[in-house]
């Protein structure tokens, strides 16, 4: 069995090559449309800075991961800070909100005063 990534039967070279008109024909629905209706003014420039640079900062969160991403790292904005992403060949086209996450995780302890009925029974050793 080979270890070469292909995404939906293209190698990573191929799809490299290929324009973006082409590779949104490999998406789903909803790539395939937003790719098609055009991309933005904000989505161009931040195409254009990864040309320039490997690493950048972006707003961006809408942009679909495209082949010419992979192999730079990108600062995606989550409402408070940029969370360094840096993107491979298994995140194509996916969303770049998907790769940082906005919301912190909860954990909870023990249940505190004004507690349901059925929680105040849990052992507490």
């Amino acid at each position: 069995m080979s270890d070469e990534f292909t995404y939906r039967g293209h190698t990573l070279e191929e799809l490299r090559e290929m324009s973006h008109e082409e590779f949104a024909e490999l998406l789903n629905a909803r790539g395939r449309r937003k790719i098609n209706r055009g991309l933005t003014e904000d989505e161009k420039k931040l195409l254009d800075d990864l040309e320039d640079s490997d690493s950048v900062k972006t707003h961006e969160r809408s942009m679909i991961v495209l082949p010419e991403m992979v192999g730079k790292e990108i600062g995606v904005y989550n409402g408070e800070d940029f969370v360094p992403v840096e993107i491979d060949e298994e995140m194509l086209g996916h969303y770049l909100g998907e790769l940082a996450k906005t919301r912190k995780e909860v954990s909870h302890s023990a249940p505190g005063l004004g507690a349901t009925r059925s929680s105040q029974h849990v052992p507490l050793k």
